[in-house]
Order: C-alpha cells, then structure tokens, then sequence
C-alpha cells in the first residue's frame, strides 16, 4: 500500500513589508514547485513585514524554504530596518504547522533539520521555539524576541541565550531567527478609530493571558501612522478553546472606557475554516449548526 502523502503548513515572516521587487524575489522559490503550493503572501508597510503562507510537502517545502532564506538575508539589512512590528531578523520567524498525515512529533523533527541547515549555511543564529522549545522560556516567541534587533547583539551572548544552532554571535545584516513547529494560530487585528498609542496597550494588556485575559490570546498595540489610527494586534494560538468573537468582543467592551470605538478587524494570512464559522455561529445565532453544513467543506471531503 503507497504511504499516504504528507502535508504541512509553513507561514515564515520576513522583516520586508515595503520593496515589492524585494518581496517577490523573496517568494520566487515558492512558486511553480512541484511539492510545494504558494497560498498567500501579505505584506504590511506599517509593520515593514510580510507574512507568507505555503503549504506542501515536507521535503519540497524544505527546500523551497532555505532557498527563500537565502535571498531574504541577501536582499534584507536589520541595520536599516524601522516598523511597527516587534522583530529580531530577516527572516524573523519560521512556524511549522501539521496539517495532513504528519504529526506534530515529525514537525518538530522538521523544524530542526531547517534550522541546522540555515544556521550552517548561512551564518545565521537560531532559536528553536513553541513545541520545538529546547528550554521552558523559549516556548514564547516573545521571550527569545524580548530587545529585537538592536539589542540582541548582547542578549546573544548571556550563557541562558545561547542560540539553539548557528554562531553565538548575531548575523550583521540579517540578525537571528526562531524556527519551530505549532499548533494552527490566527493573526488578528482589530483596529481602533484614535491615535492613541497607549489606549491599545492598555487593551491589548487587559485582553492577553499573560496579564490575566484571554486564555491562547497573545496581544499588543501597534500604531498605522499612515492610516493615523492604533489597533490591538493579536495572535489567537488556540481559535478553538477561545474563539474570534470572544476577543473582538472584549476589545470592544474595554475600548469604550477610553471613549474609543471599534472600526473594523483584520485577519493577516490565512484562518481555518472553523474559526471563521464559529464565529458566525455566535452573531447569526445559529441553532445546532455544524461545519458539515458549510456547501465549501462538504465539496473538499
């Protein structure tokens, strides 16, 4: 009997938002690859960021994946890097998601041949994060992100930051990397009719786990000065535990003691199915309502 075929998700972030020529050089190995599927690609000229999303076989994405790498540190200098988003390097960040017939054991087992390889070839440090976590602290992205860019150069350097692979010491151009694998997360941002900067941290620090909100919600404020409003910017690591709704309806109930509103949301990259249609489960109040009843889920069985 043939091994079924393998499946898995990739979403590397890269620290280029603005030079289309740039972001699509960096892209390039991605398409018209047998193996491997380009299913979106959005950058951002506030955050200075662009998130990609393919989805493939482990082998192909694998090698499409270090090949992108590559010209991202070629065409990419963090000396000259400003955004919004918090960042460490050009290649900022690299999640593996197991999507069909693979496990989370053998994405994890991905995620670390990539990452010796990259370290190896490029010169680059890495830092192996979320389920790949070689350390309880690293499990965190924004623990190993913590002093971004600029201040990693002597983060890197304390014995508890030694980097998983690659140099102890910081790319000069492209600066480090976290790679590793996860469960499936949305990217969702909420945005704000203000200016104010602080109003979003102050909510983005009411709705996150860490500072007692949202189970699975990570969250900050981020300013779009060209579009001259804030919003809280969240990463939900689990939509199934705690839902879209359920977020975009707290921000809203703290946004009015700031005398603020909600005008509209975001969701950067791709989102499951599900996730989508919990949430309208919740607005349209639908009674013993199934993703079975979905006419695009029926068709894809």
């Amino acid at each position: 009997m043939k091994n079924k075929k393998q499946i898995i998700e990739c979403v590397p972030n890269f620290s280029e938002g603005r030079d289309l020529d740039k972001i699509k050089k960096i892209v390039a190995p991605f398409q018209d690859k047998l193996g491997v599927k380009l299913l979106d690609y959005e950058k951002d000229e506030d955050y200075n960021r662009s998130v990609v999303t393919i989805i493939g076989e482990p082998d192909a994405i694998k090698a499409a994946l270090i090949k992108a790498i590559g010209i991202a540190i070629e065409m990419i200098d963090m000396r000259q890097h400003k955004g919004q988003h918090p960042r460490m390097g050009a290649i900022d960040v690299v999640p593996f998601i197991p999507i069909k017939n693979i496990s989370l054991e053998e994405a994890i087992l991905l995620s670390k041949e990539v990452a010796k390889v990259v370290s190896k070839k490029y010169k680059i440090p890495v830092f192996l994060y979320e389920k790949s976590a070689s350390l309880p602290k690293r499990k965190n992205l924004s623990n190993i992100r913590k002093g971004e860019f600029e201040g990693m150069a002597e983060k890197i350097k304390l014995p508890e930051w030694k980097p998983d692979y690659g140099p102890k010491e910081i790319h000069p151009t492209a600066g480090v990397t976290a790679i590793g694998a996860r469960v499936p997360l949305i990217a969702y941002n909420i945005n704000l009719d203000t200016n104010n900067l602080e109003i979003a941290n102050k909510i983005a620090r009411c709705i996150r786990h860490i500072n007692g909100g949202l189970h699975y919600c990570k969250a900050m404020g981020v300013e779009l000065k060209e579009r001259g409003i804030v919003q809280v910017s969240i990463n939900m690591t689990d939509y199934s535990k705690t839902p879209l709704y359920r977020a975009f309806e707290l921000v809203k109930i703290e946004a009015r003691r700031y005398g603020v509103n909600v005008t509209g949301s975001e969701i950067v990259g791709l989102s499951p199915m599900e996730a989508l249609v919990n949430t309208a489960e919740y607005y349209l109040g639908l009674e013993k309502f199934s993703l079975e009843q979905v006419l695009e889920a029926r068709m894809m069985e």
